[in-house]
């Protein structure tokens, strides 16, 4: 008689290891049956679609043909064996005159890992498991060490650098990107003695969704470097982003006052608190922080400026230099109270890259950087790649498009009809 649970040694030690081993072994043979079972259908739908099709001879021309060599593949479950059904089917294809093939949409023929695993493998690697670690660290987990060697991380890699090519020669004329974050991320190069410095670029669509929209290096953050990403973006067909936010980097402003001049600007209070409370003593930072926040976390712009002269009032007297770094940038630091109330907690800072980057620090921190400016640049990309896919829209995703046809927002509300100039008036009481 079949049981599912044998009987266990008197050894209470090894009870528990047992019952693990059991319990895997039920759920790969359970996942065996159920993929063979899966195969086998689709074999005989296949089959029984061209039922009707025989030759001269009255025999028909799509048959079974025996099982496949046995092979093992690497699943969420671990390994499982399966014997795939084999096809034998005598159609000629009139276009190309060669005999038709059946290919499993399931199992197809190259498969030796789900796709799911297949997405497992580098997204370990870039989080920091050495390509050399795979073997040890995996094999006991799936039960096979079949294409976990380190050369399919190598082969990763160029595949990895071939996409981000393919990603920046892109066509950006089917998409709007109406706000634009920017940042320059310095990562360590194991092989080189300069850092490589990422030049990053993610956009709010029409539709409120993220995405990253340039990614490549450059000299520091040079003006002519993040011109040539912008030109790049221009030639391809990017239109002038409404609001652009980033940090006091003067590089960037300076290519974005020539390339889209129409884009406005807003600085990231994030990076300015930091400037700020570098020109202050310690002793005045937690005051000082309680001030600056009166600004940025204002109920509207009136509010926020009146919040600046309450700063420059305490400190501009002791800290001037503090103070100007806030009053020179005062027009770019409160130009997101110009757009929906919903959006400002987005348009004050540039955190979706501070935030998708502290991966790929760690990464490289664990690793001591990329071998090459190739594959720093490919495994960043990869990383935000990865990343995007759990980004979430920026709030009120409806509002974003009416941004990018003008509307015109007042204490961060919409007003549907602006006030009109007073000679429009006159004219209508007139009449």
């Amino acid at each position: 008689m079949l049981t599912v649970v044998p009987e266990l040694p008197a050894d209470d030690s090894t009870s528990t290891s047992v019952s693990s081993s059991l319990i895997d072994q039920i759920v790969r043979e359970g996942a065996r049956k159920m993929l063979a079972a899966a195969l086998q259908a689709e074999v005989d739908a296949y089959i029984a679609a061209f039922a009707d099709e025989r030759d001269e001879a009255g025999r028909r021309l799509v048959v079974r043909n025996g099982y496949h060599q046995p092979r093992d593949i690497l699943t969420a479950a671990g390994a499982i064996e399966v014997k795939a059904p084999r096809v034998n089917d005598k159609r000629i294809d009139e276009a190309t005159g060669e005999r038709k093939r059946f290919s499993s949409a399931i199992l197809p023929p190259w498969c030796r890992k789900t796709p799911q695993l297949t997405e497992v493998l580098p997204l370990l690697y870039l989080h920091g498991l050495s390509s050399g670690d795979f073997v040890p660290a995996l094999g006991q987990f799936l039960g096979s060490t079949a294409g976990l060697s380190a050369s399919v991380i190598t082969r990763l890699t160029e595949q990895w650098k071939a996409e981000q090519r393919t990603f920046a020669a892109r066509d950006l004329s089917g998409v709007d990107y109406v706000y634009l974050w920017v940042d320059g991320i310095h990562v360590n190069i194991r092989l080189e003695e300069h850092k490589l410095c990422l030049l990053v670029m993610i956009g709010v669509r029409a539709d409120g969704r993220k995405e990253l929209v340039a990614l490549t290096d450059g000299y520091r953050e040079s003006a002519e470097s993040w011109a040539d990403l912008l030109r790049d973006c221009k030639r391809r067909g990017m239109r002038a982003p409404v609001l652009a936010v980033g940090d006091g980097a003067l590089g960037f402003w300076s290519a974005l006052g020539e390339v889209f001049p129409q884009t406005r600007a807003q600085r990231c209070w994030f990076h300015k608190i930091s400037n700020v409370l570098g020109a202050l003593p310690k002793s005045a930072h937690a005051g000082a922080k309680k001030a600056l926040a009166e600004i940025w976390n204002a109920e509207d712009r009136d509010h926020a400026e009146r919040a600046v002269k309450d700063f420059q009032a305490v400190y501009g007297v002791k800290y001037p230099k503090a103070v100007a770094k806030v009053v020179d940038d005062l027009d770019e630091l409160l130009a997101f109270y110009d757009f929906p109330a919903e959006h400002w907690v987005h348009l004050r800072t540039t955190n979706p890259i501070e935030s998708t980057f502290a991966t790929v620090r760690h990464r490289t921190k664990v690793t001591k950087g990329p071998g090459s400016r190739a594959a720093g640049l490919a495994m960043a990309f990869k990383l935000i790649e990865s990343a995007q896919k759990r980004w979430r829209a920026v709030n009120a995703p409806h509002l974003v498009a009416l941004v990018r046809a003008g509307a015109t927002f007042v204490k961060g509300k919409l007003v549907e009809r602006p006030k009109e100039s007073p000679a429009i008036e006159d004219q209508s009481v007139a009449a």
